[in-house]
């Protein structure tokens, strides 16, 4: 059974950090483009971050640019977000998926809360 398991998140300062992470388990990822999204109450969707399979390129979000950073491990079939200088607008619910045609599985969720 397919499963995408986030963890890592919670409460944290202005200016603080968080690493989360992504673990797959009844598939292997390394076929798989990896992203992380997230969805603020009222909002919709937008995309954090992505990372091609073999390459290990990235994209990011504008507002995420320089901030977080995105990667895995095929091997541990793991995948992380790194995020820094976390601001409130960070505060979201944030989501892994893992996408490769027709395919895309989707995690559960971790909460990502940012004090001022």
């Amino acid at each position: 059974q397919v499963h995408l398991v986030e963890s890592g998140g919670g409460l944290v300062q202005s200016g603080g950090s968080l690493r989360l992470s992504c673990a797959a388990s009844g598939f292997s990822i390394n076929t798989y483009t990896m992203k992380w999204y997230r969805q603020a109450p009222g909002k919709d969707r937008e995309l954090v971050a992505m990372i091609t399979t073999t390459s290990g390129l990235t994209e990011y979000g504008d507002s995420m640019r320089g901030r977080f950073t995105i990667s895995r491990d095929n091997t541990k079939n793991t995948m992380w977000l790194q995020m820094s200088s976390l601001k409130p607008e960070d505060t979201a619910v944030y989501y892994c998926s893992a996408e490769r045609e027709p395919f895309t599985y989707w995690g559960q969720g971790t909460q990502v809360t940012v004090s001022a």
